[in-house]
């Protein structure tokens, strides 16, 4: 009798023990299963289990999604920033812009890489397209990370809406750069890879894009040029292979050279070349004025890029120059004057 009770006693409480745990799931597991159930839609917000939430991110980890969520969400992204590009205007040379704004610390970088999209598309008309990769803890849930992984996904999906042999791919690549030629790549606390001037260069070539130009915006970004040497390629870059390059940190609200470049010259001139050597006049009186060791922006222009840039800007009509107008910053935004 006693043996009986106890056994119906022992299974009763696995019973209960078995009602608790399926009532009690864990609040993580919850927010994997709706990000898992959103996967082919957009990316579900996560909730970091505060009341007073409003996933702007300011102050992201502890707001907004979860880091995981962040990686989860990051194919579904560079899907849907594909697919919301312009149709590809025919019997025309297309240009697609590329930015990547690496460093997720200063809002200089975000603030580069949307404006640059805006002023691509605003400015050069129905042949220019823009897609944007950045790291910023204000745009998780809206744009894809400026990352090694999305960077390949992003050009692997242009090859498929732009036409290679023909249209111009343009990657403008902004953040930090050490003396090494590594480009900073980081959103802490997700562990991301750093990109160097060979890794570029190999991304690149892997692709069937036969007309590029490419801007590197960083520090020491001169080094860069070696490795993206090459026909049908325009290299642009805001240094001097040994030399930094300025107007990066939390006071600033765009670099010396994306000024320069991107919003003065750009505004005036849909030529690259002329534009660059419009930024390397202005950098340079910048820095004179703040005595500053010259940054010497670094160009390269391989064969043939030019005149299918002159092709480009043949079906294009520039319109209205456009203001540049930083959104308003981040709360974890840090740094320091250099790149």
């Amino acid at each position: 009798m006693r043996t009986t009770l106890i056994a119906l006693l022992s299974f009763a409480a696995g019973v209960l023990l078995m009602l608790l745990v399926a009532h009690r799931q864990p609040p993580h597991q919850e927010q994997v299963s709706d990000v898992a159930t959103s996967s082919s839609a957009s990316p579900a917000p996560a909730t970091s289990g505060s009341d007073d939430d409003n996933d702007s991110g300011d102050d992201w980890p502890n707001q907004g999604p979860s880091p995981e969520q962040v990686i989860y969400s990051q194919p579904t992204l560079v899907r849907q920033a594909v697919s919301k590009l312009s149709p590809r205007v025919p019997d025309k040379t297309n240009l697609y812009l590329l930015t990547f704004a690496g460093d997720g610390g200063e809002d200089v970088f975000r603030n580069e890489a949307e404006y640059a999209a805006q002023l691509f598309t605003q400015r050069f008309g129905p042949t220019a397209h823009a897609l944007v990769l950045e790291n910023n803890p204000t745009t998780l849930q809206t744009h894809p990370l400026a990352d090694w992984s999305n960077l390949e996904a992003a050009l692997d999906q242009l090859t498929t809406v732009m036409k290679p042999d023909q249209d111009i791919l343009v990657v403008y690549m902004t953040s930090h750069g050490d003396e090494d030629h590594n480009l900073l790549v980081d959103m802490d606390p997700l562990p991301l890879d750093q990109i160097g001037a060979p890794d570029l260069a190999s991304i690149l070539k892997k692709r069937p894009f036969k007309w590029k130009v490419v801007v590197v915006n960083a520090c020491y970004s001169g080094g860069f040029v070696p490795d993206l040497h090459g026909p049908g390629t325009l290299v642009l870059t805001a240094a001097r292979a040994d030399r930094s390059s300025f107007g990066c940190g939390s006071d600033s609200d765009i670099t010396y050279f994306g000024k320069a470049w991107l919003v003065d010259a750009l505004n005036k001139t849909d030529n690259f070349v002329d534009a660059f050597q419009l930024a390397k006049h202005d950098i340079a009186n910048w820095e004179q004025q703040d005595k500053l060791t010259p940054s010497e922006p670094q160009m390269d222009v391989g064969a043939g890029i030019a005149a299918q840039l002159a092709q480009w800007r043949r079906a294009v009509t520039p319109g209205a120059s456009v203001p540049f107008l930083p959104p308003p910053p981040s709360t974890s935004s840090t740094g320091t004057a250099m790149q």
